[in-house]
Parts: structure tokens; sequence; C-alpha cells
């Protein structure tokens, strides 16, 4: 693999449910690259498509999804060719959201770890309670001797999350996708779960994408924020630089939407309109019925990426 080549290369990724081809598709041509050892947030409102891009990265997209792509590499592997059977767990771990529901109800946390060790062979028999015992400790779990021997529904959702992070990291990936990991999780406990994670990421030299609809998350956390709405991305940034001159009016409506940017409840800013219903009349840009800027170009053509000389994208034809 190219030292300097991005660790993950998502070129025209397009992503369709049904067989209508009149209808657009779900993500609509998203171009993405993740550099080795960066941290990435990916941000926009319920429906912006954020899910299907991590559970595309992860290798678990639905079935009933059609997938199409120019280019989806991983760690050198190209992907389309050669699937994701060696990748996943191994180049790629997830996090997801729900982390109760993604482990057994009924079976130890430790059992849990030591059948990921054995799948990736990350461990030998004789050495598997060792390895569950380290791997509960890498993610700061007190007490690992006894935790291990808990099933989650005796465990915190923090905690629960946590385990999730060991599953993940068994396979000792380059890239790991946090899918939404703080959602029911105490202001405290979110915190604490991020601050593990990047912890993590940055001692393991590996990348990482969050996926949150918080944009103060991604702005405490990540290094590189981009922006999703209905299905395309509208704008990539380094976080500061977003933050201080968002380029797109949905970023900047986004960023005045977060509580954090007002005094009082009565104060928060809203954002005009509604995703938008897939169908015929879609304009090119999805933005664009809910745009004050729009002119009638917006409607037939998706602007072209533009990049300024701090690396920050933007796609519009009436930046801010």
């Amino acid at each position: 693999m190219n030292v300097n080549a991005p660790l993950l290369s998502l070129r025209r990724l397009t992503i369709r449910f049904g067989s209508d081809a009149s209808r657009p598709p779900t993500v609509d041509g998203v171009d993405l690259d993740i550099r080795p050892g960066e941290f990435v947030a990916l941000v926009g409102e319920s429906g912006s498509g954020k899910s299907l891009i991590a559970h595309t990265i992860a290798g678990i997209l639905d079935p009933a999804a059609e997938l199409d792509a120019d280019r989806l590499t991983l760690a050198g592997t190209d992907i389309l060719a050669n699937g994701w059977d060696r990748l996943r767990g191994r180049k790629v771990g997830i996090v997801f959201q729900n982390s109760r529901a993604a482990l057994n109800p009924i079976r130890s946390i430790g059992r849990q770890l030591a059948d990921v060790f054995k799948a990736h062979g990350t461990a030998s028999r004789a050495d598997l309670t060792s390895a569950v015992i380290a791997a509960l400790v890498d993610v700061r779990i007190p007490d690992p001797e006894r935790r291990m021997n808990a099933h989650p529904g005796e465990l915190s959702g923090g905690m629960c999350q946590r385990v999730m992070l060991a599953v993940a990291l068994v396979g000792d990936p380059s890239l790991l996708v946090a899918d939404e990991p703080t959602t029911g999780l105490d202001a405290t406990t979110q915190s604490a779960i991020l601050a593990l994670l990047l912890e993590r990421a940055r001692a393991r030299r590996m990348a990482a994408i969050l996926i949150t609809h918080d944009l103060e998350l991604a702005r405490a956390y990540a290094e590189r924020i981009v922006v999703m709405h209905a299905g395309q991305i509208v704008e990539d940034a380094p976080a500061a630089a977003l933050f201080s001159r968002p380029r797109h009016p949905y970023s900047a409506l986004l960023i005045a939407a977060t509580p954090a940017r007002a005094r009082s409840v009565d104060a928060l800013a809203g954002i005009p309109g509604q995703t938008p219903v897939l169908d015929a009349d879609t304009p090119a840009c999805r933005f664009a019925d809910r745009c004050e800027r729009a002119e009638p170009l917006c409607r037939t053509q998706f602007p072209p990426r533009r990049l300024d000389a701090e690396g920050h994208g933007f796609h519009c034809w009436r930046p801010l």
C-alpha cells in the first residue's frame, strides 16, 4: 500500500433501494477519503445517509440496497473486486449506537469477547482469559476479572459501549467506524466514551469516523468534519474552519441550530423545511428547496466540489 494513499477512498458511491430507476438514489455520488490516523466526523440531520455510509464502509449494508461506485478501496484493497470478508473486523471495526442491542444478552461479556478473539485468531485458547482481561483493561473497565462474567443487562450503558469498543478493537483494525456511539448516554458519559475512543485511536495510530448529529461533539473531538444533507456531501473542512466560516448555507444553518449557540431554548434557530422526499422532482442540489440563496442552476446541476487553500471543500453555486 502506498504510504501517501488514503486509507479509505470512495468515489461516486451511490446507494439505491427498490427497482424504480426514476427515483433518485438515497446516497448520491459520495466522494470521501480518510487518511491513515485521521479522526473524521460525518454530520447531518437524521436521514441524511450517515449510517448508510458507515454500514457501507464496515461491509454490513442491508442486502436490499444496491451499491455502485467508481472506487471503493480500504487499506489498498479494492472492495468492489474482493469483498469485505478479509477486511471486516481486521481492517475495519465498528461500534454501534445501541450497544445493548448489539451485545448478546444471554452470554457474558467475557465469552463474547473470547468468541471474537477466536474468530480472528488473535489469541490462543490457553491465553483467551488473559486476552479478554487485557481487552477490558484497554477500554478502562474496572475490576475486569469480575466484570468479564457479567451479562450486558448487569452493566450501565457506558460500560456496554466500552465493551463494544473492546470488541471492535480485537482485530486491531486500521479504521474504526463509530456510528452514533453516544446515543442514550448522559453528557458526562458521552465525553468519557469519545475521549476514550480518540485515545485508543491515537495509541494504535488508527483512523476513525464518528457518525453523529451532534456538531458540538464533532467539533470537540474530530480533526475534520464532513457535512451531509439528504444523501449528498455538501461540505468538508477542518473542524475549526467549518465553525469559523461555513461556506455552504446548510452547514451554516446546522451550526446555528446547535444548542450551544443559543442563549435559551426560545433563541434556538431552526432549519426551514424538511429533508426532501426523493422523487422525480427532487432538485440536483437537494437543499435547493430549503435554501434562501438557491437559483435555477441549483435545481438542474449539482455543483462540483470547490477547494480553498486551507483544505476547505464545498459544493455550492452561491457559497457564503
